[in-house]
């Protein structure tokens, strides 16, 4: 077990690995702009857009470093992961445990991705996420350092369910012109970057997703049919690239299906959430769903 760590990227995913590294306890510190509830976790301040605030962080040693902040909203290239590794370069950690994006893949037409194809990101978002990945490969071999990514497809899980989407009526795309995508619930996804900061953990790249690609579709009916919501009515693909706003656009012009072998075989990950119908009965046990 990792003796500290240092999130950087304090949002739904960072808490959830931070209660697990201080259940197991370890000493936990993460970057923070503003003061917040911490959990328990010692506040680190500094705002990655703005490079002379992180002095703070360039004295804040750790065994491993999760990096889940997301990357800068413009332009190609990730100044956020630039202005993070210039801090820690005098005083490196010892692990980076990195959240990437599985559209570094590009539109895969429908295929089965596993992680030696190579990365073809189609849109500027997951080539500024491509851009981080670069950054840190190249910073974690001038240091010696193992560097884990894990390229994540969209999260889901309590407190992340799009329901007011549902609620709206808006519309999707009709199943038999959905492309295919691929999901993590937020819990397993926590789990897993805690497997990869652990001291034997193997370096490298993992499609961190769960066992059952299907489509955007399927997802909004599963989950307006777990909360006892009306079914989206849907439109053809064609219609939705004319009408649809350009966030899910990005889904749409993309397919893929994520080969999940390596993580579950290297880093021996078990997932609570194989698939979308466990995730969702899950929130029954937690009070979410009547």
């Amino acid at each position: 077990m990792p003796a500290s760590a240092l999130i950087v990227g304090y949002g739904d995913i960072g808490q959830r690995v931070a209660q697990l590294g201080l259940d197991a306890g370890c000493a936990v510190s993460a970057l923070v702009r503003s003061p917040r509830s911490m959990l328990g976790a010692v506040a680190v301040a500094g705002d990655l857009d703005q490079a002379p605030s992180l002095h703070e962080l360039a004295a804040a040693s750790a065994s491993v470093l999760f990096h889940f902040a997301p990357p800068s909203s413009s332009g190609e290239c990730d100044i956020r992961t630039t202005h993070l590794l210039s801090t820690l370069d005098q005083a490196p950690p010892a692990r980076i445990v990195y959240i990437s994006t599985s559209g570094a893949y590009g539109d895969c037409a429908g295929a089965w991705v596993d992680e030696t194809r190579p990365v073809n990101p189609g849109n500027a978002r997951s080539r500024r996420r491509v851009d981080a990945e670069r950054q840190l490969a190249a910073f974690a071999t001038r240091h010696l350092i193992p560097l884990l990514i894990l390229r994540v497809p969209g999260i889901y899980g309590v407190g992340r369910y799009p329901l007011q989407r549902l609620q709206r009526g808006d519309p999707v795309v009709c199943p038999d012109d959905a492309p295919w995508s691929n999901r993590i619930h937020a819990d397993d996804l926590a789990a897993i970057a805690w497997c990869a900061a652990q001291p034997d953990a193997p370096p490298g790249i993992y499609n961190a997703s769960d066992d059952a690609p299907s489509s955007m579709t399927d997802y909004f009916y599963q989950l307006a049919d777990a909360f006892r919501l009306p079914r989206p009515p849907c439109v053809s693909l064609d219609a939705a690239r004319r009408s649809f706003v350009p966030s899910m656009l990005e889904y749409l012009n993309e397919s893929r299906r994520l080969d999940n072998r390596r993580m579950k075989d290297v880093l021996d990950v078990r997932l609570r959430y194989p698939t979308l119908t466990e995730g969702l009965a899950s929130c029954r046990g937690e009070g979410v769903l009547k």
